[in-house]
This record gives C-alpha cells, sequence and structure tokens, in this order.
C-alpha cells in the first residue's frame, strides 16, 4: 500500500512538472492585441486598474499593423477619442493633421507607443484553452503557449473584467455567450440586403466554363468552385465571407522583392482566372484584378478586385468555430494561395504580356514585415462570431430607419459583404455574396451590442465581434471603429470594477461624457468641433445650398457667390481660454470652388485674413494658424464671399487646444 501510494504522489509530481502553471490576477484582462485590444487595455490602465493584455501571436496591432495600410472610414466624423489621435499621431509623422493611408511598420510604431507609455503587460504566443465559469462571471481563462518549445507552461488569468478584442471570438465563445456565425435570412430582421446576393460586383464575365476540361462535366469542376447550389435570394445559410491577406507592395526597386515562385505554387488554381481574363478580352489592365491604393514612400496597399483575386472565396468555412490546427491550415492555405497568385499574375503565359509586365512592377516591400518574409502577419477575417448581446445591430440602424440612445460608437462605412461562395450558376461560374451599399450617415452602435445577454455573461465585453446581423457588421467591421469601441469597453470594465456591478448595469450616460469631455483619457481639453448642421453656432448670409457628399458628419454649404455678397461664419463657443489652432474641412468639389477661397479669423487679438486652397487640400483638415481665444462667444470663423472670386464651401471646423498633442508628440 505504502508503495502504491509512493507511486501515486510521484506520478503527480511528474504531471506538475511536465505542465507547469503560472497564475496571474489583475483587474481587467484583455483577450487579444487587435488595435482595439491595445486601445481598450490602455484605456482600462488610464482608468487606473490593473492590466494584462494577451496576444495569441507575436505581433500586437492586428490588421492595423499587419497589412490593412488603406484605413476604410465612410465618414471621418465618426472615429473619435484615442483612434481619432492614433491617425492623428500617424500624420503627425509627416507634418499632417492626420493620416489614413500608411505603412504597417509605421502604425506598429504608433501602436508601441500606447503599449510604453502605459507599461502595459503584454503577453503573446497564448490562447485561450478554457473558461471558469461561477453564478454567470468568468472568474478566471487557461491559456496555452501557442508554439510551446520542451514541457508546457500553462497559464491562468484571473480578473474582475474581461474584454475579448480577437476577431475570431474565442474568449467569448468559452464563456458560453451565445453567438452567430453566416448570414441571416433578410426576414429574420427585415432586412433587404442580408442572405444570398448575386451582384455585378466582382463577378466573372458571362460564359466562363466550371469544368476542369471544357464541356466535360466528368471531368469536375475546376479548383474554387464551391459544391453548393444558388438558393433564393436573401435566404440565410451559414457561409462567410472571403478572407484575404492585405499586402504591402512597392515600386521602388531599391526597396523591393520580387514574386518568386512558391513551393507549393498549383498553377491549376488559377484556371479559372485564366478563363475570366480571356473573356474579358484585349485591354486589361492590373485595376480590373488587384486594388491598389497609393501610400507614402512609394508603396500600396492592395487588396482583393475583380472576378478572382486575393480573396480565397470558400475555403473558410471551418475557420470561425475550428480548432486552433483548422485554422492554422486555412491560414498556411491562404498564404500559400496569395503568393500563388502574384506569381500566376506577373509571370504565367495565360497572362497577356502587357498585363504581366504591369503586376511586375511591383515586389514585397524590403522594408517591411521584415522578420515575417516581407508578408502580413494578420489573416484578415473579415468576419468570424459575432455576438448574439442584448441589442442586435441591424440594416435598420445603418439607414438610420432605427437607432439607439446608447451609443459608445459611431459607424459610417457602406453594408459591405465580400463574395460567400463561387458556384455554377445556369452552366457558368459565377461569384455570389458581394454587397457594395453606401451612401448613409454615420449612425450610433449600441452599448449593448458589446455586452452579451445578462442571462450568460456579466463581466464580458466584445468591441469586435459586435452583436450584429451580418450585413451590419459589413458597416462596422473597420479598424477604427474597433479601436473606438475598443476605448469605451476599457471604460465600461473599469466603471464596472468601481461599481462592483455587471457590464450590464453601468451607468452609460457617465460612460459616454467621459468619451465626450476626456476623449484621450489623459485630462487634455477636447478640441471644440462645429458643423454647418450646428444651427445655433452658424450664421450665414446670401445664396446657401445645403448638399451631401462626401462631407464631414451629414452634409455642406455650397455657394456660387456670383454677386460676392456671400458669408458663412462658424461660431464656436471657448469653455477655456488659450491657444487654439484652428482647421478648416475641405471637400472634394473640383473646379467648382475657388482656388483662393479667403476665411477670417476672429481671436481674442483681432482678425486675421487667411486664403485657402480648397481645391489642393480636398478631403483634408487645412490649418488656419494658432490664436488666442477668450472664454465663452466671441469666437469666429468665417468664409468671406466678398473677397473670393468663385465658388465657396463651408462644412466643418475644429480647434484644437495648444498642448492637445498626440502621444507621438509628448
Amino acid at each position: 500500500m505504502k508503495q502504491l501510494i509512493a507511486l501515486c504522489f510521484l506520478v503527480l509530481s511528474l504531471t506538475s512538472m511536465s505542465a507547469k502553471e503560472v497564475v496571474k490576477e489583475v483587474d481587467v484582462c484583455v483577450y487579444g492585441g487587435t488595435a482595439s485590444g491595445v486601445i481598450a487595455a490602455y484605456s482600462a490602465r488610464q482608468m487606473g486598474k490593473t492590466v494584462i493584455l494577451i496576444e495569441p501571436t507575436k505581433y500586437l496591432g492586428g490588421m492595423t499593423t499587419g497589412g490593412l495600410g488603406a484605413t476604410d472610414i465612410g465618414n471621418k466624423y465618426a472615429i473619435t477619442g484615442l483612434a481619432r489621435q492614433f491617425y492623428r499621431n500617424v500624420g503627425a509623422l509627416s507634418g499632417k493633421f492626420e493620416q489614413w493611408t500608411f505603412s504597417p511598420s509605421v502604425a506598429m510604431q504608433e501602436i508601441m507607443r500606447y503599449v510604453n507609455k502605459t507599461k502595459l503587460d503584454v503577453v503573446y504566443e497564448r490562447r485561450i484553452t478554457s473558461a471558469k465559469m461561477i453564478n454567470k462571471r468568468i472568474e478566471s481563462i487557461v491559456l496555452e503557449e501557442c508554439n510551446p518549445s520542451g514541457k508546457s507552461e500553462l497559464m491562468t488569468v484571473k480578473a474582475k473584467q474581461f474584454i475579448d478584442c480577437t476577431y475570431e471570438g474565442d474568449l467569448m465563445a468559452k464563456s458560453g455567450a451565445s453567438y452567430f456565425v453566416g448570414r441571416e435570412s433578410a426576414e429574420d430582421y427585415e432586412e433587404t440586403l442580408n442572405g444570398v446576393q448575386m451582384s455585378i460586383w466582382h463577378q466573372f464575365p458571362d460564359g466562363v466554363d466550371p469544368y476542369k476540361v471544357e464541356g466535360d462535366p466528368s471531368s469536375g469542376y475546376c479548383w474554387g468552385i464551391n459544391n453548393n447550389t444558388l438558393k433564393p435570394k436573401r435566404s440565410g445559410d451559414k457561409l462567410v465571407q472571403a478572407y484575404n491577406f492585405r499586402l504591402c507592395l512597392t515600386t521602388n526597386k531599391n526597396n523591393m522583392v520580387p514574386f518568386e515562385r512558391p513551393a507549393s505554387y498549383d498553377s491549376t488554381q488559377f484556371e479559372l482566372l485564366a478563363r475570366a481574363i480571356k473573356k474579358m478580352g484585349p485591354g486589361i489592365e492590373k485595376y480590373m484584378l488587384i486594388k491598389l491604393v497609393s501610400a507614402p514612400d512609394e508603396k500600396y496597399d492592395v487588396n482583393n478586385c475583380g472576378p478572382l483575386s486575393t480573396d480565397m472565396i470558400g475555403m473558410n468555412y471551418d475557420y470561425p468555430d475550428g480548432d486552433y490546427k483548422t485554422r492554422e491550415r486555412i491560414w498556411k492555405e491562404h498564404v500559400e494561395y496569395t503568393k500563388g497568385f502574384l506569381y500566376f499574375m506577373s509571370h504565367d503565359k495565360r497572362v497577356p504580356e502587357e498585363l504581366r509586365n504591369q503586376v511586375r512592377e511591383y515586389g514585397w516591400a524590403k522594408d517591411e514585415f521584415v522578420d515575417n518574409d516581407h508578408f502580413p502577419t494578420q489573416l484578415y477575417v473579415r468576419e468570424a462570431r459575432r455576438l448574439n448581446g442584448e441589442y442586435v445591430m441591424s440594416q435598420q440602424n445603418c439607414q438610420g430607419a432605427e437607432t439607439v440612445g446608447d451609443g459608445v460608437g459611431m459607424a459610417a462605412y457602406g453594408m459591405d459583404s465580400h463574395n460567400c461562395q463561387r458556384i455554377v450558376v445556369n452552366g457558368m461560374v459565377k461569384n455570389e455574396g458581394d454587397v457594395q451599399y453606401h451612401g448613409f450617415a454615420p449612425y450610433p452602435i449600441s452599448y449593448r451590442s458589446i455586452t452579451p445577454k445578462r442571462t450568460e455573461v456579466t463581466n464580458l465585453l466584445v468591441p469586435v465581434c459586435v452583436s450584429s446581423t451580418h450585413i451590419a457588421f459589413g458597416s462596422i467591421r473597420m479598424e477604427p471603429v474597433f479601436m473606438v469601441l475598443g476605448q469605451s469597453a476599457g471604460i465600461a470594465a473599469s466603471m464596472a470594477i468601481d461599481a462592483k456591478s455587471s457590464v450590464q448595469e453601468i451607468d452609460v450616460n457617465k460612460l459616454r461624457k467621459i468619451l465626450r469631455t476626456d476623449p484621450y483619457l489623459d485630462g487634455t481639453l477636447p478640441e471644440v468641433m462645429v458643423d454647418e448642421g450646428d444651427i445655433d453656432k452658424i450664421v450665414r448670409t446670401g445664396g446657401w445650398r445645403k448638399s451631401y457628399g462626401a462631407s464631414y458628419k451629414t452634409s455642406y454649404m455650397y455657394a456660387t457667390n456670383e454677386a460676392k455678397t456671400t458669408t458663412f461664419t462658424f461660431l464656436p463657443i471657448i469653455k477655456k481660454a488659450g491657444q487654439y489652432e484652428v482647421f478648416f474641412y475641405c471637400i472634394p468639389l473640383g473646379n467648382n470652388v475657388s482656388k483662393e477661397m479667403v476665411v477670417q479669423v476672429k481671436h481674442a487679438n483681432g482678425k486675421t485674413k487667411v486664403v485657402i486652397d480648397p481645391i489642393k487640400n480636398h478631403s483634408s483638415w487645412v490649418s488656419l494658424g494658432t490664436y488666442s481665444f477668450n472664454n465663452g462667444d466671441g469666437a469666429e470663423i468665417m468664409v468671406d464671399g466678398t473677397m473670393t472670386n468663385g465658388g465657396l464651401i463651408a462644412d466643418a471646423v475644429i480647434l484644437r487646444p495648444v498642448g492637445a498633442t498626440a502621444i507621438a508628440n509628448k
């Protein structure tokens, strides 16, 4: 008996030695080091809480640092708080007020400033295996090493509040919170853009044969065709919109790594592309198959475009609920496919020589992703799980037919879904699932849409896998919006700790006030913004016409100014006397507006006339200078048509307090 007991103790000892366990205890645990996760963790630290940030990979920032250099915004008015500061930080590096298109390495530099300023405790290459639940609360989570070498070391993290900032919603799922995967039927939430949607965008031309041997069904389908049938329009399913990698390429020969043939190259993956190119006829150009957006330093953000491009359509269905091994396989397949696509486009003789030459003008940027073979570090998981929370955002919210009073962030991008399947319709290859519906105003995102149902989990916030329908998520799922919601989550988690309440019961009005009065969470005086629609803070004379389009917020004013008697005056209210830099927003109207528009700034020391070129500065803020302003009324920024020849615009002005500098300048 004594020998048996000794043997049991030995086994227990060896088991303990083979899987050591580390325990950490904090106020707030943020799982997922996306840009949203970094901002959430930073916000909680700024609220005075102890925080741990867990990232399953080696890299922070998610898509913001992992390849998505051309930020999708919709309307800059929607981007507030620390997210807005981030893009201002990036702009400051090149002497601009803000910058929305940038290199991945620049984004990483700025993300790390938030980490370093608050000395965030970041744990890399750990992933969740389980969550311990007690009375609808997450007591702790267990993490395993992603790439264990030798003995595996488990880590247990105990926290009062948890925030899931992953693209996959893994902590959310482990906690038992309910969630959605796939597309709802349009009937579920009275939507018209959800479910099955056959579009002309990113579509195959008619007549592309689907079979390996053209005209021979017995030969089977070409690679890339899903064995699905087309369901009725707007019907629901479990299909997931396509993933890809957002690439950083360059045309600078001194900073270029040419595309090479990958070891796994399989040209049959691109047979349908060759047939589509042939159908599209002569004169095909690179922009018809690859979307290129210019970035600083001769670099380009590259995205999917056309019938068969960087999107790996229909190859990600197992990803949202897949185990880690399944996801690793899918991720690797996307890497190999992407490299193969660029090699095919630049080398295969089925691609017209002129098009091949166009693609060969580009290559991998040598100074980006230097430790990852210059390849992006984050798969663009456009959509995986979506929380089924206290409130479900829908198409009705996006279009303004339904609104919420507890908004803790805004979205403004169009309802956007990439294709979900490639199928055979009437004997031809067709893509299905693409939706691109744009043109609506910024709208609020409910606080309840980042909280699980109170009957399920009471100390978890989910600012990335937001509670929404598939098509509403297509509008919300933009990196700056995730950052805004991450900040709201970090503050809300801290408030729940202070109030000893569930996340569902915090004072949302107090949260909204913090976001409004202390947007950078450092006591900095908030900037003063006046929009042309703020009718209590504007005065106009002459013939102005309200218009809609590429404006700041929802609309702008335009005047032909033929009689030179037209003026538009913004009347900001200054709450604290001091120096402010004044900015004027220039909308893109081309030659319909004067190249030398006069703006008069009335300040504490008199008036200053400033001449700006709204054509040159279109779609951006232009500085009118720095001035002293007194408390209260008295400040004026007037578009002066009496001193301007030609058309006038009036959209929005910002007065930024001097000293309200970005982290990058501190």
